[in-house]
């Protein structure tokens, strides 16, 4: 069942950029997307993508302008391919997302 936020929330969109993080990653397959531009040493060609996440390229291509909108990633055009690299700072926001969420656990 899918349920569209958007018809639900009157179209308003959370402007507020940790918020607008947070629902890009949100998902199995662009968490799976973050994984492999994590672990390669340069950017990766969108078409390399749909091995690591078995869906299609235009799924690909739709979760990619996501996380792009969302500033987890960087493109970059080369001659009819576009080219993804992590955001470089992604990993500052993701930490201090992450330390201002610590202090609400409370470990026993």
């Amino acid at each position: 069942m899918y349920i569209d936020i958007l018809r639900y929330t009157g179209g308003v969109k959370n402007t507020n950029p940790d918020v607008q993080l947070l629902q890009a990653i949100a998902d199995p397959v662009r968490i799976s997307i973050l994984r492999q531009l994590a672990s390669s040493p340069g950017s990766v060609c969108a078409c390399d993508f749909t091995e690591c996440c078995t869906v299609s390229q235009p799924t690909i291509s739709h979760h990619l302008k996501v996380l792009r909108e969302a500033g987890a990633v960087t493109s970059e055009r080369r001659g009819t391919f576009i080219y993804y690299a992590l955001s470089p700072d992604f990993a500052r926001r993701w930490t201090r997302i992450g330390a201002s969420l610590a202090g609400l656990v409370q470990v026993a």
